[in-house]
């Protein structure tokens, strides 16, 4: 029932719903949250540095509302490149030959070599300026986001239907209208699961991000991860305690006001619907849908934007056009053959920078460190499908868990491997263990959750009369996981598994190498070489290091998981 509330002005009675109030309380909730989070942008740096992090709690809003700003002007960046890039490798034969291994080599390059290349370059943006900083910090979130998120939609391109393919050919959609009316609305539920892993997964090194030191050169940004790397430093447990505490509380905000509602709104976009369950709801999806006053202000942009995409007129005389088979590689040669180029200069430039002063000793060392953590990788992915496979079908096969679990899983995913130093550190050193061993779990940590998030959503994507056939033919324990369950989520799985094998790899430096006080442990690692000539500012040794670790993630890709997907792709493609 819609409660009416009466508010005179100026003589004149206007009649607004409580949802209208409850969408205006939301706009300048959202706009408080905006200025508090922009101030001091255009300030000098100098003045901010008078001013260094504090480890006083009633800092905690202030820096948690700067932290989420930075992370959703990624997660926009990240969509828009997601929707660009995987676009071009999915619908281009050539662009993909290409764009596919860079994705392979962009997300093994781990967080700190992207801040150690990039940072002078975007504080020369803004020179002197706070502004300057943000961009170096936004940027370094974009890298721990983007390709997730364009792997998910890539292999949500691979896979859409032949009969939804058909069908837009029918209706002779234009290209631009079948990625709006196909492509996207048939991804989006894996991409916003996606979506929430990845927001989740730059709290993971959200801490590099923000206390950002290369060298001589050191930039820190109020925030929770600087917040983080103070408490660490002083051995505050205590401020580690309000630190997690604050993620918690901006993990549900997050949830109940960004991604409860995507949840919601894309639940519109499944393949299939289910008779009898019911879908995810959303009290702001509800605030939002139901506002007049909402309704009103975005009618015009709403308008514009469906005589976009409105369907030509159909000739019934018209024949069908068929694409021809090469009407994928939609790519010129000849851009092909300048972006080789463009890639070869710049293979040469990095060659050149890292053989200066470096030996074969030192390639040799970076080699052996590579096999030590390659190992390490690959025992942690087979541990982690090993759990949460199993978990991830049982959770995707219930929607009601589905909405209880989300929250849940996004706030361990988010928990960042520097927070577990005092008692990684402390059990180490009171037990004698081996740091070789025992700092491992720290890689997988903050990436399994890559592997649970896709297989929540390839489960969820299962059909209601594939489930039907099943029940109705008695098909139980191993032979329904044979073959109904493992082929219906294992092209999610495998996108959630490259995904967290690049991602273990960029972990790996932050996990290899834990300090709490005076106790310092370091395994034996990329990652440790890494982060090691990072405080050294020793940038030869850092693009070694880096150039070492593309390499294993590529060629691993290259030779081991991707002709995996194309086979699960082939086989239990649906349509």
């Amino acid at each position: 029932m819609r409660v009416i509330v009466p508010i005179s002005v100026g003589g004149w009675t206007r009649l607004f719903s409580r949802w209208d109030v409850l969408a205006v309380l939301l706009t300048l909730g959202l706009l408080v949250f905006l200025g508090e989070a922009s101030r001091h942008l255009f300030e000098p740096l100098t003045e901010l540095q008078k001013l260094p992090p504090s480890l006083d709690p009633s800092n905690l809003p202030e820096y948690a509302a700067r932290t989420t700003l930075r992370m959703l002007i990624a997660m926009v960046l990240s969509l828009i490149f997601t929707f660009t890039y995987a676009t071009a490798a999915a619908k281009s034969k050539r662009a993909e030959r290409l764009l596919v291994p860079l994705l392979d080599i962009l997300q093994s390059v781990p967080i700190l070599g992207f801040i150690s290349v990039t940072v002078v370059f975007f504080m020369e943006l803004a020179p002197g300026r706070v502004l300057g900083a943000e961009f170096a910090a936004i940027f370094a979130i974009f890298t721990s986001q983007a390709w997730n998120m364009a792997f998910s939609f890539y292999q949500s391109l691979r896979t859409v239907p032949t009969e939804l393919q058909e069908a837009s050919r029918n209706f002779r959609l234009s290209p631009w209208m079948r990625f709006w009316r196909l492509d996207v609305p048939f991804a989006m539920p894996q991409l916003i699961w996606n979506m929430m892993m990845s927001m989740s997964g730059s709290w993971f090194f959200v801490v590099a991000s923000e206390a950002i030191s290369v060298g001589n050169t050191t930039v820190t940004l109020p925030g929770i991860g600087s917040y983080i790397a103070l408490a660490i430093e002083h051995q505050d447990l205590k401020a580690v305690a309000w630190a997690i505490a604050t993620m918690l509380v901006v993990i549900l905000i997050y949830d109940q006001i960004l991604f409860r509602p995507l949840v919601a709104w894309a639940d519109r976009f499944r393949f299939e619907q289910e008779a009898g369950v019911l879908p995810p709801r959303s009290w702001v999806f509800d605030v939002l849908r139901r506002s007049r006053m909402v309704e009103r202000l975005t009618e015009p942009v709403a308008a514009r934007w469906r005589r976009m995409l409105r369907p030509r007129r159909i000739d019934k005389t018209e024949p069908i056009k068929q694409p021809p088979p090469a009407a994928h590689d939609s790519i010129p040669f000849q851009f092909g053959l300048v972006v080789v180029a463009l890639a070869v200069a710049a293979l040469w430039q990095i060659v050149r920078f890292v053989i200066e002063g470096i030996t074969l000793a030192d390639v040799g060392t970076a080699m052996l460190l590579g096999l030590a953590t390659l190992a390490r990788v690959v025992v942690l992915i087979a541990v982690a499908s090993a759990i949460w496979v199993p978990i991830g079908v049982w959770v995707g096969s219930r929607s009601r868990v589905a909405n209880l679990v989300q929250p849940v899983a996004q706030f361990l995913a988010a928990f960042p491997a520097n927070l577990l130093f005092p008692v990684v550190v402390s059990m180490i050193v009171a037990w004698r263990l081996d740091p070789n061993i025992w700092l491992s779990p720290l890689m997988i940590l903050g990436t399994q959750w890559y592997i649970l998030f896709n297989v929540i959503a390839g489960a969820a994507a299962i059909p209601a009369e594939l489930r039907a056939v099943g029940a109705n033919l008695r098909v139980r324990g191993w032979l329904w996981w044979r073959r109904i369950a493992l082929p219906a989520v294992l092209p999610y799985y495998l996108t959630g598994a490259i995904t967290a094998s690049g991602g273990s790899w960029n972990a790996s430096i932050v996990a290899e190498v834990a300090s709490w006080g005076r106790e310092h442990l370091q395994a034996f690692g990329l990652g440790a070489y890494i982060a090691q000539q990072t405080d050294a500012g020793d940038f030869h040794r850092i693009v070694l290091g880096i150039a070492v670790m593309s390499l294993f993630v590529v060629v691993i890709n290259r030779l081991f998981w991707r002709p995996l997907y194309f086979y699960a792709e082939r086989k239990f493609r649906l349509g």
